[in-house]
C-alpha cells in the first residue's frame, strides 16, 4: 500500500479531519564534509528514505503530534510555547513551529501524524527530514507561502536555536532541493547551487556501522570552535577572511599564520576539502568515476587524520569496501564518530558488495551492519493521496 494512503488511514484512527500528506528525504553527502559551517562547498544528494507528515488544522492554537516511530505523542500551545525541549523527537517538530512564529508567521493549530524511514543516528539526516517535512506541513495548513531557500533557513535555525546543534545548512537545503539522479553542489555562503548528474551505472550504498560514540555531539561543536579560532587568527593576517572558505593552503603554511598544531590540521582539512569538492564536480561532469572515487578516499583520510572525526569502525568499513570489485569510492559521511559510510558501487556489483561488507564487518566486530542502497531522489513536497485497490497477485502457468 502507498505510504501516503497508509498514513491517511492511520490519521483517521487518531484525529478528525481529512489530512494532507508531506514528505522530505534524508540525505547522504558524497563529498564536502564539515565544510558547510565554514561557508564552504558540499555535494550531497537526497535519498529515497524519507519522513512523512500527515496534517489537518485544528480550531485552536495547539499543535498535537503523534510519532509512529516512537509510539508517543506530544503537544504545545502556540500562544505559550516552551523555551526549549529536552532530548526528545518533538523538539524538531516544535522547534520549526517556534522559529516560524518568532519570525511573525502566525500558524494555525494542527494535528500531525509522523512516520519516518530514514534510519535514526546513522548520519543520514533524519532530523533535517523531520524538520523540512514538518515545515512544509505547517506552512500549508496555515496557508502561508514560503520559498524553499527561506524554509531551509528556518529549519536550520530550529536545529541551531531550539535543538542546540550548531549545524550548517546543507542537510535542510538538500532535503528541500534534491533532484532525481543528481547530486547538489551547494555554495554554503551564497546558497548558489547546481545539479550534477550521477552516472546511471552506479548505486549509492550506505553502510551503517551500528555505532554512535557518545562524544559525537560535543566534539562536533568543538570542531566548529577550532575552525572559528583559526579563522580569527587568519583574519588578522589577511584581508577579507570571514571564514575558512576565504583561506588557501598557502595561507595556512605561512610562518605568520602561527596556528596551533591542532587548529592548523582542522583548517587544513576544511581548505583541502573545499578544493576536493570543486574537483569532484569536474570529475562527475566528465563521467570520471575513478577520479571521483579517488577524491572520496582523500576526503576520508583527511577526516580521519586532520579533522579526527572518524573511528575504528568507520575506517574498517571503508577498508573493506575498497578491496571489492566495482567499488569506485568509499568514505565516511556525516558528522562522524560512527554512523555510515557512503560508497559508489557499480550496479552489477551491489549484491556481492553487500554480502562481502556485511560478512567482513561482522567477523571483525561482532556487529551485523545495515546496508541501504538508493539512487539520488527528489526533494520535499506534498504527496497526492490516491487510495486505490491493491492489484491482484500475479499468477503463472506451467508451460
Amino acid at each position: 500500500m502507498d505510504r501516503a494512503v497508509e498514513l491517511k488511514k492511520a490519521f483517521a484512527g487518531i484525529y478528525p479531519g481529512e489530512p494532507r500528506v508531506f514528505r522530505a528525504p534524508g540525505r547522504v553527502n558524497l563529498i564536502g564534509e564539515h565544510t558547510d559551517y565554514n561557508d564552504g562547498f558540499v555535494m550531497p544528494c537526497a535519498i529515497a528514505a524519507s519522513t512523512w507528515v500527515a496534517i489537518a488544522p485544528r480550531p485552536d492554537r495547539r499543535l498535537v503530534a503523534y510519532s509512529q516511530d516512537f509510539s508517543a505523542h506530544a503537544e504545545i500551545d502556540l500562544d505559550d510555547p516552551p523555551p526549549g525541549a529536552e532530548h526528545h523527537w518533538s523538539r524538531y517538530v516544535f522547534g520549526v513551529a517556534w522559529v516560524l512564529e518568532s519570525a511573525g508567521h502566525r500558524l494555525r493549530g494542527a494535528n500531525l501524524l509522523i512516520k519516518g524511514d530514514v534510519p535514526i543516528g546513522a548520519g543520514l539526516s533524519s532530523s533535517a527530514a523531520l524538520e523540512v517535512a514538518t515545515g512544509c506541513a505547517l506552512l500549508a495548513a496555515s496557508e502561508i507561502r514560503m520559498g524553499r531557500v527561506e524554509l531551509a533557513k528556518f529549519c536550520q535555525r530550529a536545529e541551531n536555536q531550539f535543538v542546540g546543534t550548531r549545524c550548517g545548512i546543507m542537510d535542510q537545503f538538500v532535503s528541500c532541493f534534491g533532484a532525481v539522479d543528481s547530486a547538489l553542489m551547494l555554495d554554503c555562503r551564497t546558497l548558489e547551487h547546481q545539479l550534477v548528474r550521477i552516472p546511471p551505472n552506479v548505486t549509492l550504498a550506505m553502510c551503517n556501522t551500528m555505532v554512535k560514540h557518545e562524544l559525537a555531539s560535543g566534539e562536533y561543536n568543538k570542531r566548529r570552535e577550532e575552525c572559528e579560532r583559526g579563522t580569527r587568527t587568519l583574519a588578522k593576517k589577511k584581508d577579507g577572511v570571514r571564514a575558512l572558505r576565504d583561506v588557501t593552503l598557502e595561507d595556512l603554511t605561512r610562518p605568520e599564520a602561527d596556528l596551533p598544531e591542532v587548529v592548523y590540521r582542522r583548517c587544513r582539512h576544511v581548505v583541502s576539502e573545499n578544493a576536493r569538492v570543486a574537483q569532484a564536480v569536474e570529475a562527475l561532469h566528465k563521467g570520471d568515476l575513478a577520479r571521483f572515487g579517488a577524491l572520496m578516499g582523500e576526503s576520508h583520510a583527511s577526516l580521519r587524520d586532520d579533522y579526527e572525526v572518524s573511528c575504528s569502525e568507520l575506517d574498517l568499513m571503508v577498508d573493506l569496501a575498497r578491496q571489492l570489485p566495482g567499488v569506485y569510492g568509499a568514505r565516511m559521511t556525516g558528522g562522524g564518530f560512527g554512523g555510515c559510510t557512503i560508497n559508489l558501487v557499480r550496479n552489477d556489483c551491489v549484491e556481492k558488495f553487500k554480502e562481502a561488507v556485511s560478512r567482513g564487518y561482522a567477523a571483525a566486530t561482532g556487529k551485523v551492519p545495515e546496508i541501504y542502497t538508493s539512487t539520488a531522489g527528489e526533494g520535499a513536497g506534498e504527496v497526492s493521496i490516491v487510495d486505490r485497490a491493491e492489484p491482484a497477485p500475479a499468477t503463472s502457468e506451467a508451460a
